[in-house]
């Protein structure tokens, strides 16, 4: 059922966990829910926003409009071959909850992507990616609703132009649609990709020398609760800001300077060089500032101690860029949404 809930709180909505207030909060679980909530008179002049699982917004201040909760739910085989199967998922779906059904199903191609918070509308807006794999490998197509015209249109994967945690959904068509259902191909005999971080030897820590893609799932759970903080404990949106892609010629000068850079050379020829690596070497791996911080065990993690407002994040995040840049010569940009 529908529901609407005026001058609402968001500090559970959101895994920042700062609290901030809603003109209102409306939830759907169907795109007819949808329409009507669009449809009220009264939130006509006022901005609206999609909320899955918040786990990737900062809110800078009280939100004065719609939040909308999409709770659109439902994971379905729609196609297969001898080879392939199409899973098509609500965007109401948790994504970590349609990594452990592809898993079980024994379909591989996300099994990289295990425990990435929020819901599976949101991967296709960041063209989420872990591990060497991002969702433009194995996605399809997702149905959207188009806000302004009421129709529901079906974008393809050239469509939605995805780059590195980027898509049109975040630049020309931002704020114009909201994502029904999301499409992906995986494989039911998967090439498993073990090169990219530590998931070998993470393999080879729990015994395993013939991985299945169960264990690649696991060996990437493990490797990310050792890192990362569980927001449910402490307020955090994951990695707060994306690994920076250097020209051949900006990377070599960075590696002169620093010839413990550690590099990933991407199929353009770029250079994808770790944020966080460069966010410790400055010095900023596990600074508290009253009740934000940055994380002790992973630089690239923003957090909430508790107390702290939205504007205190990016307060400290701010001063973490201008830092890199002074040290590295590098621009930064935050992977976090920022609303306000």
């Amino acid at each position: 059922m529908m529901s609407l809930s005026r001058n609402a709180s968001l500090q559970s909505l959101h895994t920042f966990g700062t609290e901030v207030r809603a003109a209102a909060v409306g939830t759907f679980h169907s795109a007819q829910e949808l329409q009507e909530l669009l449809a009220l008179p009264e939130f006509n002049d006022q901005p609206e926003l999609i909320l899955g699982g918040g786990s990737n917004v900062l809110f800078l201040r009280d939100f004065d409009g719609l939040v909308l909760l999409n709770r659109l739910g439902g994971i379905t085989k729609i196609d297969e071959d001898s080879q392939h199967v199409l899973v098509k998922a609500g965007a109401g779906v948790g994504w970590h909850e349609l990594v452990q059904y592809t898993v079980d199903q024994g379909w591989g191609g996300i099994e990289n992507l295990s425990l990435i918070p929020g819901l599976c509308g949101a991967a296709p807006m960041q063209n989420i990616g872990a591990y060497g794999v991002e969702l433009k490998d194995v996605f399809v197509e997702l149905e959207a609703l188009h806000k302004s015209s009421g129709t529901v249109k079906i974008i393809d994967r050239e469509a939605c132009q995805f780059g590195y945690r980027e898509s049109i959904f975040k630049r020309k068509d931002s704020g114009q649609y909201v994502i029904l259902s999301i499409t992906l191909r995986l494989s039911k005999s998967p090439e498993l990709k073990l090169a990219y971080g530590a998931i070998a030897n993470t393999l080879t820590e729990m015994g395993i020398d013939k991985p299945t893609i169960t264990d690649v799932s696991q060996a990437v759970i493990q490797i990310r609760r050792s890192k990362l903080p569980d927001p449910m404990k402490i307020g955090n949106a994951g990695s707060f800001f994306k690994n920076p892609e250097l020209s051949a010629v900006e990377f070599n000068a960075l590696l002169e300077r620093n010839p413990d850079l550690p590099s990933y050379p991407q199929a353009d020829g770029r250079i994808k060089v770790p944020a966080g690596w460069l966010i410790e070497q400055a010095g900023w791996k596990g600074r508290r500032i009253v009740a934000a911080g940055c994380h002790a065990q992973q630089a690239l993690v923003l957090v909430n101690y508790g107390g702290a407002k939205g504007e205190d994040i990016w307060q400290l995040a701010q001063a973490i860029l201008a830092d890199v840049q002074e040290k590295f010569g590098v621009a930064l940009q935050p992977e976090v949404n920022l609303i306000g």
